[in-house]
């Protein structure tokens, strides 16, 4: 059997050939005792492992393990067997299908008369299975802690023995099926969570029983049931729903690496999340390479019936959303986070804490990593794998309700209702959707690097020094910065993408079919000098695939077509520019640095001759500082080289000429003959909010607090007005979550506080600045040759 903490099998030598077998036989009916009995009869000890000794049989039981097993003082060779069925093959793949529910039976768990049935009629849906074995006396070393406790110690024989025929079982049927058992039963055994416990119940003066009651109800609703029976039947349910609408692209050559990886660590996927779909159409690429299926963080919002009781039974695990200063719920999480990846089970969870709202990263969340980080300080874990993921999708039918929520509307709650309205609304075609999976990140190394000094976590009653806890969160806060950036990394341009860019850089002007395509050509040019990865970006280069991207954007209501003139124009359909604000978005970050440097010229070019290039450096690492909870920024020297490249992209002349501190006469010439500018495209919008929320902040009494939720508000009606007063470009710009990012970052510089020093004339001097910055991307875009007409 294999040791219930480790992952190392025990091994017996031939020259300590055991005398004696004991065959601990997990068997559910009178069926499966005689397919076990005729096996052992016939000797399948002896060909199984060319051992010829006597075998005595026990039920894999902890009752009749201690009676008599336990405490044998002999070393016998303890075999786990059982009987596995299988479902009918069918194009090569044994899985259970709806098909199968006719029989009234589970196929991979037949009642006992289908058992007859399956043994005379098809004898290739079982056979007898036998699990690593091992003997008495190496389960007593891998069990230390409970091998002198009769009752403990049975318990831990039976954990190991399910393990080794789960084990077992997966070399059959796959590694898509590999599901836990028996986990709040090996928890709640093990001593150092007992001693947790008795820690916490003495920290907060409760008594040991109510804090042992209280953490075993808080595993029973934690721990996720898996069934491979609802895992088969849940996928097969769900597939359509996203088949119908995606045509699903991945590259299985990134996947064939994260297996082998998986062989030694944990994975924890971690994916970017642009919709409800997310779940379903990661875990479906995974089961289709075999991999396990994955343990999904998932919010109690979703937890409704049916969805919920079927969620769980496929791997989700619902944890509260908050629970304050609960300690024992926090050590039964951060107990079952440890033991799911000490047991090389995968995790799956989105770490930006809910859905983008604007179809970019949002900034993350570090409460799930901060239970990751604890279970590697503590050494209950080696490491575990972090897995960047990007899901991409060309077009997604739930975006009207996003764009609703973001203008001030209220979400719709989850139910019943809404799950049937999804599902319905998923039947139109959709394009590609892109998942494509980043480099691995190892978070032991990077949280080394990062500076935390792996210090486990004593618990409250031995808090560990603030400076200690202040590396620690910075070190978790750099692993998620990794992660955003490797998600990033491997997004790709879709069509959509650099479609809405185009059309949303134009404000409110209608393009023909060819100037679209000449906006789009120094772009597409653009991409491939820098080998950005890209989805089917050829289609865009010939007129009928273009007019085709154009028509599915029309048909999804977020361009409207004119016909009635010499040829069909195309404009951002009114009232949908948040729409089309969320596809670019989604390849957005790959042009922010290239727009910055515009800006940066732009601010150059004003300055006297001599302190040109300071002020253009000064500008960009300003501009940097004020995007910094927008996008995901390299420390300063990284930033520094990837502007260089990006200049000598505009001025492959650039090295040579910029010792003398100027930025070149020519230079603004050089970027409009580039073919295209970026700044008004990537850019206006988040200026154009951080405006509202500073001129709102500016207006506002600096003696009285800033309530969140009404300014916010506030931002929202004055920012239809403003934008009324075409004093913001787009509709795009009027955003709660925009407004919610750029209020992070007035906090971020001290203009939200009443703090007795000059915060009124300090949010002044803010607007001003972000005003001016405003009037640079108005030239910005003057220089861009889509405005100029007749393209």
């Amino acid at each position: 059997m294999i040791d219930h903490r480790a992952d190392v099998p025990a091994v017996t030598t031939p020259d300590s050939a055991p005398r004696s077998v004991v065959a601990l036989v997990d068997a559910s009916s009178s069926v499966e005792r005689e397919l076990i009995g005729g096996w052992l009869a016939e000797g399948g000890i002896t060909a199984e492992f060319g051992i010829d000794a006597p075998v005595t049989q026990l039920d894999l039981d902890p009752t009749a393990v201690a009676e008599r097993l336990v405490g044998r003082h002999d070393d016998p060779l303890v075999v786990p067997i059982r009987v596995v069925w299988l479902p009918p093959e069918r194009d090569g793949v044994r899985r259970i299908t709806f098909a199968d529910l006719a029989t009234l039976s589970n196929p991979r768990k037949p009642h006992r008369l289908m058992q007859r049935r399956l043994v005379a009629k098809a004898p290739d849906r079982h056979l007898v299975l036998t699990g690593q074995p091992a003997r008495l006396s190496e389960l007593r070393a891998n069990n230390p802690s409970v091998a002198a406790s009769v009752e403990p110690f049975a318990r831990a024989i039976v954990r190991a023995g399910i393990v080794a025929l789960e084990r077992a079982e997966r070399s059959v049927i796959g590694d898509r099926y590999k599901v836990p058992r028996l986990v709040a039963e090996e928890i709640l055994d093990s001593p150092e969570f007992l001693r947790r416990l008795d820690a916490i119940a003495a920290h907060i003066g409760a008594q040991p029983s109510e804090v042992y009651r209280r953490a075993e109800k808080a595993l029973r609703e934690l721990v996720a049931a898996q069934s491979r029976l609802v895992s088969d039947l849940f996928t097969q349910a769900m597939r359509p729903v996203h088949a119908s609408a995606w045509k699903v692209d991945y590259e299985p050559s990134g996947l064939a690496g994260l297996r082998r990886l998986n062989r030694r660590y944990a994975l924890v996927f971690l994916p970017s999340h642009r919709s409800y779909v997310d779940a379903f159409v990661l875990g479906d690429v995974l089961a289709r390479n075999d991999f396990p299926p994955n343990h999904v963080i998932g919010g109690a919002n979703l937890s409704f019936w049916p969805m919920g009781p079927i969620a769980r039974r496929t791997g989700t695990v619902f944890i509260r959303r908050s629970f304050g200063d609960d300690e024992v719920y926090k050590a039964v999480v951060e107990e079952y986070f440890a033991y799911l990846l000490a047991k090389r089970f995968n995790l799956e969870w989105y770490f930006e804490g809910g859905r983008t709202r604007t179809g970019k990263l949002r900034p993350p969340r570090y409460g799930l990593l901060n239970y990751l980080a604890a279970a590697i300080r503590a050494r209950r874990v080696d490491d575990a794998m972090l897995v960047p993921v990007s899901i991409t999708y060309e077009r997604l039918n739930e975006l009207g309700a996003i764009a609703t929520e973001q203008v001030g509307g209220k979400k719709k709650p989850e139910g019943l209702g809404w799950l049937a309205r999804y599902i319905r609304n998923q039947q139109h075609s959709a394009g590609h959707v892109y998942v494509r999976f980043g480099d691995p990140i190892s978070a032991r190394d990077c949280l080394s690097a990062h500076g935390d000094p792996m210090i486990p976590d004593h618990g409250p009653a031995r808090p560990l020094p603030d400076e200690v806890r202040d590396q620690e969160r910075k070190a978790v806060q750099r692993l998620a910065f990794e992660v955003a950036v490797g998600i990033n990394t491997v997004t790709p341009v879709t069509v959509n993408a650099l479609v809405t860019l185009a059309l949303l850089g134009v404000h409110e002007r209608a393009l023909t079919l060819g100037e679209v395509r000449a906006v789009l050509a120094p772009v597409l040019g653009y991409i491939e000098r820098r080998r950005l990865p890209s989805g089917e970006l050829a289609t865009l280069r010939d007129d009928h695939g273009l007019a085709i991207v154009l028509e599915q954007l029309s048909i999804a209501k977020v361009v409207t077509v004119y016909r009635g003139g010499l040829e069909p124009v195309y404009a951002i359909e009114p009232g949908a520019h948040l729409e089309a604000a969320f596809y670019r978005n989604s390849a957005v970050h790959w042009f922010v640095n290239r727009a910055i440097l515009e800006l940066a010229i732009l601010t150059a070019v004003e300055a006297q001759q001599d302190d040109q290039l300071a002020t253009g450096w000064a500008t960009a690492y300003r501009l940097r500082d004020l995007l910094k909870f927008e996008f995901f920024f390299p420390e300063r020297t990284e930033f520094a080289d990837q502007l260089s490249r990006e200049m000598l992209l505009v001025d492959p002349d650039w090295h040579s000429r910029r010792g003398d501190g100027t930025v070149g006469a020519d230079i603004l010439a050089k970027l409009a003959d580039s073919g295209f500018i970026m700044a008004h495209r990537v850019l206006r919008s988040f200026f154009d909010a951080q405006l509202v929320v500073a001129e709102r902040l500016a207006d506002h009494d600096a003696a009285q607090p800033v309530d969140h939720k009404r300014f916010i508000d506030e931002c929202l009606a004055v920012g239809r007005q403003m934008l009324l007063q075409q004093r913001l470009h787009s509709p795009e710009s009027v955003s709660s979550e925009l407004f919610a990012t750029a209020l992070k970052l007035a906090d971020n510089h001290g203009l939200l506080h009443p703090d007795g020093t000059d915060l009124a004339a300090r949010r002044t001097a803010f607007a001003a600045e972000l005003r001016t910055i405003g009037a640079r991307i108005t030239r910005a875009a003057a220089l861009d040759p889509s405005h100029r007409v007749g393209l």
